[in-house]
């Protein structure tokens, strides 16, 4: 199956031919129908693979932080190797995904095989997704619209997060 894979040492985008995901306990494996590019996400995923190794580090102080505290604990090599393997680590992209189940893992109740889900899913011909973040698509909702699920949840937590009044 094909899935897309940000190489953040390099900045590369490539879609990656890997095996289908085994299910796992408490997981649903989905065939993916649809799946949603969120531009804010994925755009500052791109741009931060293209960055040089400086700019990386200005746009994530926190993590610079986490390397100097490493560097007092562990040295400065085994560092400078755990950074350069974490910037090695492909990584799945995108987290907006609609389809349809073709397999439950042990334990997994309410979604049966057949089932037009959404879930948070990748970018990928089909996923494994924990149950609690898939969910069923309503049968007057179609796969495109509900591939906007997990995208739309995180602005609702953002205004619940904001606690706006009137």
């Amino acid at each position: 199956m094909k899935q897309l894979i940000q190489n953040l040492k390099t900045g590369e985008t490539i879609l990656e031919e890997i095996p289908v995901p085994t299910v796992r306990k408490g997981s649903v494996l989905i065939r993916t129908t649809h799946s949603l590019v969120s531009l804010g996400t994925e755009k500052m995923l791109v741009e931060f693979g293209q960055a040089n190794l400086i700019q990386k580090a200005r746009q994530q102080p926190e993590r610079v932080k986490m390397v100097m505290d490493k560097i007092k604990t562990d040295g400065v090599m085994p560092t400078i190797e755990a950074v350069f393997n974490k910037l090695d680590q492909p990584l799945p992209m995108g987290y907006c995904n609609a389809g349809v189940v073709v397999q439950v893992g042990e334990g997994v109740r309410g979604i049966q095989v057949g089932d037009r889900v959404a879930s948070n899913g990748p970018h990928a011909e089909y996923v494994c997704v924990p149950q609690n973040l898939v969910a069923v698509i309503p049968n007057n909702v179609s796969n495109e619209e509900g591939a906007f699920t997990v995208i739309s949840a995180i602005g609702l937590q953002g205004i619940r997060l904001a606690k706006p009044t009137l």
